[in-house]
């Protein structure tokens, strides 16, 4: 019983950890709090039922029963009998959450806030899990089997998670599913008796079982091949903007998105590493019935924190449902009309946004799962991406008048809109000062937006430079202020900024623009024409977007009537339509003067989009590389020759030199006596001896260690040199010189050792194969076989050291402290 106990309260503890996934999807740690006091609940009812011993169906109903209360108490209806106390009310309480659960899931993205239908779908499915756990692992004595209900629990995530999915809380769930296994193995082997190892060796009552160990270890590396080896794979760790996610400078960094949290990734990282980039992608292709569109947009970031500005999570409505009409807050002076547009989205863009233009009224060929955030005015998606999508849609593009713009009311300190979207992290001085100059003596909010956007002009020195720093902070600002050169992604988060300070709502759009590349109505787009501008908030007439970056810079650019081009060398034309660039204007035309001279760092980067920027040749990496890989090829083969170098290089037959004094020879004469060194000589022969059993490998000939040197000898003659009298002659001699050289008290001295070997060789060489001689030559089976030996002799010298520090290591374990102290 008390073995049940135990397993039960680790089942309930296995539970809670494998709910573990449910942190990536939640806001807060009250789904945790909630769950934990749910399991408890029913692992508590489940001791108790087992106590009184009731059958397993009495086990079970008590533990749902447990788990009703708990869910009653944690979410009540108000219509509740002693607080706990379930009532029709209370289940109809439920089934009202369940529904509101699956708007809830289909209106916000991940992480979703704390909303009593999530929460109690969650804990409900937490608790629904912990009764199939404690059902498998202590009624049925099935552990195994309870992996499935809590893989169910990680199925979550993975379901909501567009690609990837973090690898921490899948750690966690295995841990707690590995506990599970353990605590019941070791019940097993208890109830069994006693212990013992394969070579028969008892087991103390402290000590592991080696086989427990080995399954632990094996269990911990399988978790960990199981994290690491997807991120190994390529395809299986793509993300949120996965073809976005480069990091400034070359492009070439990785991406750090996930899911359809678009807070998850830096944004303007992402822009600067395409903009940088030499190698020129085409992403998306709209046709379009508007003559002249803005820019078609796929993200916003209007949370600007110390960091700078970031974007929230969005959350909205199937866009498969009616979409708001803006057709509502027209007043005089704004002009609305309605397009069409079809989007046709390539390969080479993977993300959980889809690009439209704003304000979209309808939708086609999008299923439910696309949802569209009224507030951020882009459309997103929790399950699906963007990748090789084609859809259309109709859009409404209002144009303002600067009278209507001036004409907007103040928005009320105390609107949403203006306590969210005016704040920022702090007073930065050099920040403050420029605005107060810029707005003083302005009367409406237009025109205090329109000096922030005047203030960023070639007369006030500002310029165009891709090659700057990314970001979007103070610090990043302030530099940006005081250098004045840089590209979209300073202009569009310095204005933002700026505005925010002069306390008006503002933010920061991301999406294309319109590029150089146009056949009729049809745009190709390419990642050297993503962008970002800023987006002004006025009562009454919402998101007005001002693009402060200079035109020249930024192919495709669009100016209009309320935000006209500060650089041009003339005033824009008045009116309500907007004014393109030309088509074919080259992407450093502008005002001459110091902007052309800031831009000389940017001329190779091609932002027409038309040729990529020249190149360093690559045919030396890639020579590098195959050299490389050849030496690493050759290893093996010069090993061998190193190896038979130095067999070689001994003498065939040694001497030593003795001095001896003749008595038959004149006085003072001393008469040399050169003796063989039987040392030197048996050294000769073994030398001898093991580059001939290398050479029998070498070519696939069968070597018996047991067999004595003669008896090999006349195997390799009888098996392989056949009738080649040199050959078989060169074999018996290396055979004789080897067992004289074990067995004999003098060694076989005089002979050439190394002529045999070379005959041999050219003999065995002559009859092999040409697959078995080209093997010899460069990878040669001696050498290989050689590694294999010493990696298995030095496996098995650290397995022996650890062996032994860790049964000295466990001289001090508690356990056996314990049980030497019972034993006296």
């Amino acid at each position: 019983m008390i073995a049940s106990r135990n397993i039960g309260v680790v089942a309930a503890a296995a539970t809670l950890l494998a709910a573990a996934p449910l942190s990536a999807i939640f806001q807060s740690w009250t789904w945790l709090i909630e769950s934990v006091i749910a399991v408890a609940v029913v692992a508590g009812v489940a001791a108790l039922t087992r106590l009184a011993r009731a059958p397993l169906w009495g086990q079970v109903l008590g533990m749902l029963a447990g788990l009703v209360l708990a869910l009653t108490w944690l979410f009540p209806s108000g219509e509740e009998l002693v607080a706990v106390l379930p009532t029709p009310g209370t289940f109809a309480h439920f089934a009202n959450l369940l529904a509101s659960s699956a708007q809830d899931m289909r209106s916000y993205g991940v992480e979703v806030p704390d909303t009593d239908p999530l929460l109690f779908i969650a804990v409900l499915g937490v608790g629904a899990v912990a009764v199939l756990v404690d059902v498998l692992a202590v009624g049925l004595r099935r552990p195994a089997l309870a992996g499935l209900p809590m893989l169910a629990i990680y199925s979550v995530p993975v379901a909501v998670y567009v690609n990837s999915v973090p690898a921490t809380p899948f750690v966690v769930g295995a841990a707690g599913y590995l506990w599970l296994l353990v605590t019941d193995n070791v019940d097993r082997v208890r109830r069994f008796g006693r212990r013992f190892t394969g070579d028969g060796r008892d087991i103390d009552v402290w000590e592991a079982s080696p086989l427990a160990s080995a399954g632990r270890r094996l269990a911990v590396v399988g978790v960990a091949l199981a994290v690491a080896l997807p991120l190994a794979v390529p395809g299986m760790t793509g993300g949120l903007l996965d073809s976005l996610s480069r990091g400034p400078g070359n492009g070439t960094g990785n991406g750090n998105g996930s899911g359809g949290n678009s807070g998850r990734i830096d944004l303007f990282a992402s822009l600067a590493g395409q903009l940088n980039q030499s190698q020129v992608s085409e992403l998306v292709k709209v046709t379009t019935s508007e003559p002249n569109p803005f820019y078609l947009r796929y993200a916003v970031a209007d949370e600007l924190r110390p960091a700078g500005f970031q974007a929230r999570n969005p959350s909205g409505r199937p866009t498969t449902r009616d979409l708001p009409n803006p057709a509502e807050r027209a007043g005089p002076g704004v002009q609305q009309t309605t397009y069409k547009a079809t989007v046709e989205v390539t390969k080479n863009l993977s993300m959980a946004l889809m690009p439209v233009y704003a304000e979209p009224v309808r939708t086609e060929d999008l299923n439910g799962n696309w949802l569209y955030d009224p507030n951020q005015q882009v459309v997103f998606s929790n399950r699906e991406n963007s990748r090789g999508r084609k859809y259309s849609f109709d859009y409404v593009r209002s144009t303002y008048t600067p009278a209507a713009l001036r004409a907007a009311r103040p928005l009320p300190a105390d609107h949403p809109v203006s306590r969210q979207l005016t704040a920022t992290p702090g007073p930065v001085p050099e920040v403050e000062d420029l605005v107060k100059g810029l707005i003083q003596n302005k009367r409406t909010d237009y025109d205090r937006v329109l000096a922030i956007y005047q203030h960023f002009s070639a007369d006030n020195g500002f310029s165009y430079r891709l090659s700057t720093a990314s970001g979007s902070s103070g610090q990043d600002i302030v530099n940006f202020l005081t250098n004045k050169v840089g590209y979209c992604q300073q202009y569009a988060a310095a204005m933002a900024w700026l505005v925010r300070s002069a306390g008006i709502p503002a933010r920061v759009a991301f999406g294309f623009t319109n590029g150089s590349n146009r056949d009729g109505d049809t745009f190709t787009l390419t990642n050297l024409n993503l962008h970002a501008w800023t987006e002004v908030f006025f009562d009454g007439i919402g998101w007005v977007p001002f693009d402060a970056t200079p035109a020249y810079g930024v192919p495709g650019s669009t100016r209009s009537a309320w935000a006209p081009d500060t650089d041009a060398p003339e005033p824009a034309a008045p009116g309500a339509g907007v004014t393109d660039s030309p088509a074919g204007t080259d992407a450093s035309a502008g005002p001459a003067g110091p902007d052309n001279a800031d831009r000389d760092l940017d001329d190779g980067l091609s932002l027409s989009g038309t040729r990529p920027a020249e190149q360093p040749p690559v045919w030396p990496w890639w020579t590098a590389g195959l050299l490389a890989l050849l030496a690493l090829l050759a290893i093996p083969a010069l090993r061998r020759l190193a190896l038979r170098r130095r067999r070689g290089a001994k003498a065939a037959s040694a001497a030593v030199v003795s001095s001896t004094v003749d008595d038959g020879a004149e006085p003072g004469t001393r008469v040399v006596v050169v003796g063989a060194d039987a040392n030197a000589a048996r050294a000769d022969a073994h030398a001898a001896w093991a580059e001939l059993l290398d050479t029998m490998v070498d070519f696939r000939i069968p070597v018996d260690l047991t067999e004595t040197p003669r008896a090999t000898a006349d195997r390799l003659v009888r098996e392989a040199l056949g009738d080649d009298t040199a050959a078989t002659g060169s074999a018996q001699l290396l055979g004789r010189a080897e067992e004289r050289a074990r067995y004999a008290r003098d060694p076989l001295t005089g002979e050439r050792l190394l002529p045999a070997l070379r005959v041999v060789r050219g003999a065995l060489a002559a009859q092999a194969d040409r697959r078995t001689r080209l093997l010899a030559a460069v990878l040669p089976p001696s050498v290989l076989l050689r590694w294999r030996t010493a990696m298995a002799d030095t496996s098995g010298r650290m397995v022996a050291l650890t062996g032994r520090a860790r049964y000295r290591l466990l001289r001090w374990n508690p356990r056996r402290l314990l049980a030497d102290r019972a034993a006296r």
